[in-house]
């Protein structure tokens, strides 16, 4: 019978000119450059408005149990985002304030929680990025097992450690950093496209020629 913990080594951190680049691209314009077929689903942002830029460092646990997020944030370097797969389990509360404060002086972007947090006012008034599946003021166990650095599931997408991770009011999504220049560089043009698009609606004619590139190839 094997360990109950994995613990791997952290991944490279994203590059700063790379998250700095990030910090002014919305979501919306990552996602639908990435087919609109990934991204993160059904996490509530529990923050301000603070954007969320960082590397994921990843945690897989049991149900309920947060041991392995204790030790993955004596790990994390700046701009680590604490992504943790927490099977959705909405009853006891993996992160709370106490673990915010802590991550907060070692440099953490944020978390990213398939799971339940408390403390939801202290979140909103640090305006510390954390997107949860669920709140619940039940405290969580201390038993493991769990996995540091590993390939995790949250909210529908399959996260890698060392991914980029961007956060801000419509969701969050996740790519490699490989990806990360092409993604920026496609989603400049995206911008530019919708810059024309609202140009053209303000000249308050029924006549569209973004409307007609939708609806033409379907005869409408």
């Amino acid at each position: 019978m094997g360990s109950q913990f994995t613990i791997n080594p952290m991944p490279p951190l994203v590059p700063d000119a790379v998250l700095d680049a990030l910090r002014d691209v919305s979501t919306s314009h990552i996602s639908d450059n990435l087919q609109r077929f990934s991204g993160l689903c059904g996490l509530t942002r529990l923050h301000g408005s603070a954007k969320l830029v960082g590397t994921a460092l990843t945690v897989r646990t049991r149900p309920g149990d947060n041991l392995l997020l204790y030790k993955a944030l004596t790990l994390m370097s700046p701009g680590h985002v604490l992504v943790v797969d927490g099977a959705g389990e909405p009853t006891n509360a993996l992160v709370g304030e106490l673990m915010m404060l802590y991550a907060q002086q070692r440099g953490c972007a944020g978390f990213v929680i398939d799971a339940a947090v408390r403390d939801r006012a202290s979140f909103r008034e640090a305006d510390f990025p954390c997107y949860a599946r669920a709140i619940s003021h039940r405290g969580p166990y201390k038993h493991g097992p769990g996995e540091i650095n590993v390939p995790v599931t949250v909210g529908g997408q399959v996260v890698m450690p060392g991914d980029v991770v961007v956060g801000d009011e419509d969701g969050i999504v996740t790519f490699p950093a490989a990806a990360a220049s092409a993604l920026i560089a496609a989603a400049a043009k995206t911008a530019e496209m919708e810059s024309g698009i609202r140009a053209e609606i303000a000249n308050g004619k029924r006549e569209q020629a973004w409307l007609d590139r939708v609806l033409g190839p379907h005869g409408l």
